[in-house]
């Protein structure tokens, strides 16, 4: 069996996109000279889990090109046909698996997920900024739909209007914000809590 170089393989995969590893680096929150270390000194030795997951996506490879060992169970996420609204809300009729997408098992179990509790969408509208921004993929965990008082980013339904906001628990009730202060006022009306954001997958912009 051929054994793949995962860091000539990554660094074919930047050149093939016409990505820096400079660039690439801080989409991981690395600084600039990581992933150039990494490729010519081989320092880190191997890939961070979560780095390695990160790339994985962002390339459409397999991570045992980049680093992973074969055989690793894996954690799938469906990705839905919704794009939750970060700005004034966005009316959907249901859910459409559009495919499934591969998470690092390590990183799942950090997260606590568990299958079938957890989808992947995508974000639209500028009112998250600049947390959230439009056209992000966000991992939402529909297990976890308690808000606290110190509040977090959760995935709502306000009636028939599904959104991606800020909310925390006040002893009279839940105080739904955007990040954004330029944004559109939040509509009223019932608030159904979909999920908590647990995870940001996002491309060097």
């Amino acid at each position: 069996m051929e054994t793949v170089d995962p860091r000539a393989r990554l660094r074919d995969l930047a050149a093939g996109r016409g990505d820096s590893l400079a660039a690439l680096s801080a989409m991981l929150g690395r600084n600039a000279a990581y992933l150039q270390q990494f490729v010519t000194r081989g320092s880190p030795r191997r890939l961070a889990a979560d780095d390695r997951r990160r790339l994985a996506d962002y390339f459409g490879v397999d991570e045992v090109a980049l680093g992973a060992d074969a055989g690793r169970p894996s954690f799938s996420l469906p990705r839905l046909d919704i794009a939750v609204s970060a700005g004034p809300g966005a009316y959907v009729d249901g859910e459409i698996v559009l495919g499934a997408a591969e998470l690092d098992p390590a990183l799942a179990t950090r997260l606590g997920l568990r299958e079938g509790e957890a989808a992947i969408v995508r974000v639209r509208g500028d009112s998250m900024e600049p947390g959230l921004v439009d056209g992000d993929l966000i991992v939402v965990d529909r297990a976890r739909r308690s808000p606290d008082a110190r509040g977090a980013v959760f995935v709502v339904r306000i009636d028939d209007t599904v959104m991606v906001k800020r909310v925390m628990r006040t002893p009279q009730e839940l105080k739904v914000m955007s990040d954004n202060p330029a944004a559109s006022p939040v509509p009223s009306g019932r608030v159904e809590i979909v999920g908590k954001v647990v995870w940001l997958m996002r491309q060097p912009r």
